[in-house]
């Protein structure tokens, strides 16, 4: 591989990477301006994960993410892989949906909504990679499954809450 190629395919993986952190950042950020007493108050269900738990799983989820989409885009380019990269942006806007419904309008049954959504659209993304890269697919997997925990801790949440 000619040297600029190999050079471009780094860059194109910083790209999809910062593309993920800075969603993570969007979410972040109205999800502390929306956290404060609001949610420390809310009654939550059992199996609820101390605060400091999602900061590092959402880091390393963000970061399969973006090297699945790059390992995917290596490997068919952007018309290749079109309609997989399409989901996959397609779901990074819901994963930011999500902070802004649950925390920055306190709308737990709209978030249960877009988290249900998303979940589905993870899915559609998994099964779009595999045929373009297996490993990509599974990179994705355990965002799938967390998204499943946390679309089940969201329903609690406003069932409790409600």
């Amino acid at each position: 591989m000619h040297a600029s190629a190999a050079s471009g395919q780094w860059w194109m993986l910083a790209f999809l990477i910062s593309v993920c952190f800075g969603a993570a950042g969007v979410g972040s950020w109205v999800s502390r301006s929306g956290q404060s007493r609001w949610y420390s108050m809310l009654r939550k269900p059992p199996g609820t994960p101390p605060d400091w738990v999602f900061g590092p799983v959402w880091t390393v989820l963000y970061l399969c993410m973006g090297i699945a989409a790059w390992m995917v885009w290596r490997q068919a380019g952007w018309s290749g892989a079109r309609l997989g990269l399409e989901l996959w942006v397609l779901q990074l806007l819901l994963n930011v949906t999500w902070s802004w419904l649950f925390f920055g309008l306190r709308r737990p049954e709209l978030a249960l909504v877009d988290v249900v959504a998303l979940w589905v659209l993870i899915l559609l993304t998994v099964l779009a990679f595999q045929p373009v890269s297996v490993a990509a697919a599974w990179l994705l997997v355990p965002y799938l499954l967390w998204v499943a925990y946390a679309g089940r801790l969201n329903f609690l949440l406003w069932r409790l809450n409600s």
